[in-house]
């Protein structure tokens, strides 16, 4: 680059020869506009080849052009600023896929909450018949294989995969003797964390690792059953509690889900069956076994 003096004797940058693009051209092939190209050069995320010394005009080259696609991708896709000056100064490939790859994860776990609400908000739009099947039952005491916890609610499905993952190790299919359930204490909903157990029922319960031996007392269950992915479970969740302050007389304990049908008996979300339990006081040994 070669330098000139002004009338004043002053040094400037003379225009570089090369070929190069003014900020506006740089704009309409890049699609980043005038004033964002303006703020990733002041925050050094992309530097101009040249500034001219006199005007101050930012000029770039064709081969920065990749580059500014590179941060227009990431920026569609939310990547905070931080770390996409940590994927473009990272001279470690795998360093720069990780860093990408746990931003991937991030999006992906937004838009299953995307999608969850979405699911539940069509559900509430667009209610079902206002009948629910609900059945009142008497579970009786058993004994079965689990694993408990105290478990903060945004953990609770990675916590309840763990623990299922483990006890299915523990027990292969021919030792089952009914299909797995969980209790979940009121606190997990109300202050966000709380105690959590998932269990097995198996011929012959026995501790191993984190797996003990439960002790599941008799209950008497409002019960109705929730159908496909668990996105919109609280729909079902605000249904029966409805039903419950209707029909019956609610009492403390935790809630009963039982997984007729899940994730893993078959890859088909439409064909989950999630059971919902509802602790009640029962009234009358008389009372029908179902109502709506």
């Amino acid at each position: 680059m070669a330098a000139i003096c002004d009338s004043a004797g002053v040094k400037r940058e003379a225009v570089q020869a090369s070929p190069k693009l003014t900020i506006g051209e740089f704009a309409t092939v890049t699609h980043l506009s005038v004033r964002t190209l303006r703020r990733y050069h002041e925050g050094g995320l992309l530097e101009p080849a040249w500034v001219d010394g006199y005007t101050g005009y930012r000029y770039y080259t064709p081969e920065q052009i990749p580059t500014a696609q590179v941060i227009h991708r990431l920026r569609q896709l939310d990547v905070p600023l931080a770390d996409i000056e940590s994927i473009l100064t990272a001279d470690d490939p795998q360093h720069r896929a990780q860093v990408i790859s746990d931003h991937l994860r991030r999006l992906e776990a937004e838009l299953d909450r995307t999608r969850a609400a979405v699911v539940s908000l069509h559900r509430l739009l667009n209610p079902e018949p206002a009948d629910l099947e609900v059945q009142l039952l008497s579970v009786p005491a058993r004994t079965v294989a689990g694993i408990s916890g105290h478990v903060r609610q945004e953990d609770s499905l990675t916590w309840y995969d763990s623990a299922m993952a483990e006890l299915d190790a523990a027990f292969p299919p021919a030792e089952h003797t009914g299909p797995p359930g969980g209790r979940y204490d009121n606190e997990l909903f109300t202050h966000g964390a709380g105690a959590f157990a998932v269990f097995r029922p198996v011929r012959n319960p026995k501790p191993a690792g984190r797996i003990r031996v439960l002790e599941l007392p008799q209950a008497d269950l409002a019960v109705t059953v929730h159908t496909g992915r668990h996105d919109d479970i609280d729909v079902t969740y605000g249904r029966l509690g409805s039903w419950v302050v209707t029909h019956a007389l609610a009492v403390d304990g935790p809630i009963h889900e039982t997984y007729s049908v899940g994730p893993r008996d078959t890859t088909d979300p439409a064909e989950w069956r999630t059971e919902i339990g509802w602790p009640v006081f029962r009234l009358a040994a008389g009372e029908p076994s179902a109502q709506k």
